[in-house]
């Protein structure tokens, strides 16, 4: 990401983002509900379009060289968007379709299985809990085996179980070369998986450093935890 701006209107949401995160990576995009971070991930998914800057996955623009870029990425979004009228396997075999895949169906079994999905696999996607779309979403994102993984708030309205078995599997993905990107308010989460953590503030970055400099570098009576150092930055900025 070079110098990314994205207005809307008199609204600056994005106010010139620089950033690389390195291949193989697992990144942390942090910062309070406002601070540019679905607007980013929507601009690099290609969903949105920088007013200024650039963009590029591996080497494709997501602009000028948009479909290799998507088929490099896989996103995993906020919001529950689902199609209603299909049962979880056949959502997957769809999106695998979207990417020209055939035949993908062994991918598929192992995804469902490490996302605990493979009991709902002929389940109506409109039967599922809010955890369970959840999940199909991360499912989706994969299925394609996109070098490249973003992830915007994947665990929200996910139990605590659950949250453990995707975490493992992201991990597997991340130590097979995937890279990771994440977006999370839950912060330990960052401060367990994440190597690097880049904080975003009204569209600008504040701070982006390794998660142990970041910890070692606020200095207090106490071991500090990620909490500790964004709060504390948040205020300073």
């Amino acid at each position: 990401m070079r110098g990314v701006e994205k207005r809307y209107g008199a609204l600056q949401a994005l106010a010139g983002v620089s950033l690389e995160v390195r291949q193989g990576e697992f990144f942390g995009l942090l910062g309070p509900n406002g601070a540019g971070k679905t607007t980013l991930i929507s601009i690099i998914a290609g969903l949105g379009r920088a007013s200024a800057g650039s963009v590029s996955v591996m080497g494709a623009d997501v602009v000028a060289d948009y479909r290799r870029a998507r088929r490099l990425l896989g996103v995993v979004p906020q919001e529950l968007v689902f199609d209603p009228f299909f049962t979880v396997r056949e959502t997957l075999r769809i999106q695998s379709g979207y990417f020209g895949l055939r035949g993908n169906d062994v991918w598929i079994d192992e995804v469902m299985h490490h996302l605990d999905l493979t009991a709902k696999a002929d389940a109506n996607m409109r039967s599922l809990s809010g955890g369970m779309k959840r999940r199909v979403l991360v499912a989706q994102a994969l299925v394609h085996k996109p070098p490249v993984i973003v992830l915007d708030e994947p665990t929200a309205g996910v139990d605590v179980e659950l949250r453990q078995g995707l975490w493992q599997f992201v991990r597997r993905l991340n130590r097979d070369g995937h890279t990771v990107v994440l977006t999370t308010h839950y912060l330990e989460e960052a401060e367990e998986h994440c190597e690097r953590i880049a904080m975003l503030k009204a569209g600008r970055i504040v701070a982006l450093d390794s998660t142990k400099n970041l910890l070692a570098n606020f200095a207090g009576p106490h071991p500090a935890d990620l909490e500790d150092v964004f709060l504390h930055i948040m205020q300073r900025h």
